[in-house]
Parts: C-alpha cells; sequence; structure tokens
C-alpha cells in the first residue's frame, strides 16, 4: 500500500518536472521573459528563482522517494521449492541394438548370398 503511494508520488513528481523543465528558456529567458512589466507581482527575477528552486526540489524528491521506495518494494519470498532439473528428451532410434540391453548377445550376422553360387 504504501510502496504504491510512493510510486504514485514519483509519477506525479516527474509529471510537475516535465512542465516546469518545458517552461524554461535554455538561454534562461523562459516564463521569466513573458513577465516585462516592471509592476508585476512576482518579478521576472522572482520568477527564475522559482523555477530553479522547483526544478531542484522535485529532482531532489524523485531522488529520495526512489531510494525510500527499495525499502517497501514487495519482497519475494525464498520459501518456494525451486524447479525441478529436467534432462532433455533424447530422441529415438528404430535400431534394434539400440532397443536390446547391454546385457543380452549381440546378434549374429548371417552371410549374405553370392550371386553366382
Amino acid at each position: 500500500m504504501l510502496y504504491t503511494l510512493i510510486i504514485i508520488l514519483v509519477i506525479l513528481a516527474s509529471i510537475l518536472m516535465v512542465g516546469i523543465v518545458l517552461i524554461q528558456e535554455s538561454k534562461g529567458g523562459g516564463l521569466a521573459s513573458g513577465f516585462s512589466s516592471s509592476n508585476q507581482i512576482m518579478g521576472v527575477r522572482k520568477t527564475t528563482d522559482f523555477l530553479e528552486k522547483a526544478t531542484w526540489g522535485l529532482a531532489i524528491a524523485m531522488v529520495a522517494l526512489s531510494v525510500i521506495s527499495v525499502a517497501f518494494a514487495p519482497k519475494t519470498t525464498s520459501q518456494e521449492a525451486p524447479l525441478p532439473i529436467v534432462a532433455p528428451v533424447l530422441p529415438t532410434t528404430t535400431n534394434q541394438a539400440a532397443q536390446t540391453p547391454a546385457s543380452a548377445s549381440p546378434a549374429q550376422e548371417t552371410p549374405a548370398e553370392t550371386p553366382g553360387d
């Protein structure tokens, strides 16, 4: 139950991280460049500070939650019986000599008849 909650928090933090990174501009402008008027409640500098702090906070939260999730991950039990090792099935032959037991005497060969006799 707690493991599922932690995983949901990691997913939520990663989605927020994607959103915040997409808002920022690669050269430092980002969302802050759209607020060019000086009479804003949050100034340009404060917006970039907030986005940077939010990025770092979410990154740290994702790492911490990922490490914590290992402690609550479901564990497998080692009391289960291992699977038996099965020998491979060899193909059978139709040769009679291969089917006779080892203690039996070998089959006697009959001489071949010659056509000239």
